[in-house]
């Protein structure tokens, strides 16, 4: 019987592998994302333009891209809009750059260190929890109306999502592998360097995308209640002189701002791609 079984399995033909031979990519399968993001872009602005053209919508409300396009041609003939979008980019940079240097390590730490992210969870929720727009008043009262009030509140709003993703990132990493490097000897600092850093970078790019956005809401709403130049005041001014082409246009350069910051960000964060969990199989 066995015999036979045997002589069977000998008569089979041998399995074979099967080697798949992956096609290189074609030009649109790289850059099918890129087309098809364009062609909605452009496809929206073509109906916005029609829409403008059949004056459904009064111009006041519903300006047209070519309203817009000679609101830009406008204000640059003016000249002041430089001066506005230096402003504001100072403030987005000093008050993200601080939110970035002071919310990771504070992130880290209170993902690190229990008793210390005890002692701070109060501060983090309260502020958190706290509407950015009503410590505004208390900001020019201390910092006056110049770029300092701004930055403060550009600050708050960037810094809670990044620290609040880096503690995540930290606390989500696997116990197992942290008690096998335990086992093998490692200190508490070579695990922060080896282990928890690392594991934590996905979180806090993820950390870093969100707080462009809470950012760019930080610097239109300061210059709205109170500043000397500025983007958002120039949305202000426009939007209380009914120029809604202008309006329209300081909105175009915040969220084109906004876009080129996260795009960057996006791109780093494609370079950490290998570093992110995966779930287990």
């Amino acid at each position: 019987m066995a015999r036979g079984a045997e002589e069977l399995r000998a008569a089979m033909p041998a399995p074979t592998v099967a080697l798949a031979v992956l096609a290189p990519e074609s030009w649109y399968q790289r850059n099918e994302s890129k087309l098809i993001g364009g062609v909605s872009v452009v496809g929206f602005m073509v109906v916005w333009q029609l829409v403008a053209f059949a004056r459904i919508v009064p111009p006041l409300f519903m300006p047209g891209p070519l309203d817009v396009i000679e609101a830009f041609d406008e204000l640059i003939k003016e000249g002041k809009i430089w001066n506005d979008i230096l402003v504001s980019g100072q403030e987005v940079t000093i008050g993200y750059g601080l939110a970035i240097v002071v919310g990771i390590p504070l992130g880290l730490a209170m993902g690190w260190y229990r008793r210390f992210s005890y002692g701070m969870d109060p501060f983090v929720n309260f502020f958190y929890s706290t509407p950015r727009i009503a410590l505004l008043p208390l900001f020019i009262i201390w910092f006056g109306i110049g770029i300092n009030s701004k930055i403060a509140v550009i600050f708050l709003g960037a810094f809670f999502p990044i620290v609040i993703n880096t503690l995540a990132g930290v606390r989500n990493l696997d116990p197992a592998l942290l008690k096998v490097a335990h086992s093998f000897g490692a200190s508490d600092m070579h695990l922060f360097r080896t282990i928890a850093l690392p594991g934590a970078v996905p979180f806090i790019l993820t950390g870093l995308r969100l707080g462009v956005g809470h950012a760019m809401v930080g610097v239109v709403v300061g210059e709205l209640v109170a500043a000397r130049a500025g983007v958002g005041l120039m949305i202000a001014v426009a939007g209380s002189t009914f120029q809604t082409a202008k309006v329209f246009a300081g909105v175009v350069i915040i969220a084109g701002a906004g876009m080129a910051l996260t795009y960057s960000i996006g791109r780093l964060e494609r370079r950490f791609e290998r570093w992110r969990p995966r779930p287990a199989r």
